[in-house]
């Protein structure tokens, strides 16, 4: 008896609600075209960077306009990438190895000094560092 008011029930409000139709819109934003064959692939949490696992053991690190920005060989025993849970860390896993290896990535951005003073010579390195760990 319960089964059949539960089943009666049931019935009444799909009855009364109907069925849900959902209909979805999609656009092709951007297409990488690429010489290498793609086997996976991650974007870092900040949507600044898009990283391509390729068949010849490769990342290409895209940016998020479609430019590739670098590739860094990671060998071909690497069959996926996840992005890490910051924007420099990245998970790449192996079923062949049975391993994950977490690397870091540093970005090395250039800056246009030009036209600045300086003191000191002109073509010497600058390099910046940048703390987002405060405590």
């Amino acid at each position: 008896m319960k089964r059949a008011v539960f089943l009666l029930t049931g019935l009444i409000v799909l009855g009364f609600f109907g069925y849900g139709h959902a209909e979805v819109e999609w656009t092709v934003q951007r297409i990488l075209q690429m010489e290498k064959t793609p086997i996976d692939f991650a974007v870092s949490l900040n949507g600044r960077w898009v990283f391509v696992l390729t068949d010849q053991g490769e990342i290409l690190i895209y940016a998020s306009d479609g430019t590739l920005k670098d590739t860094i060989s990671v060998g071909k025993f690497v069959d996926g990438i996840k992005a890490g849970p910051r924007d420099d860390i990245l998970l790449l896993s192996s079923r062949r190895d049975k391993s994950v290896r977490i690397i870091t990535l540093d970005f090395i951005q250039e800056i246009n000094v030009s036209g600045s003073p300086f003191k000191g010579p002109a073509e010497a390195p600058v390099v910046l560092a940048v703390f987002s760990d405060f405590q």
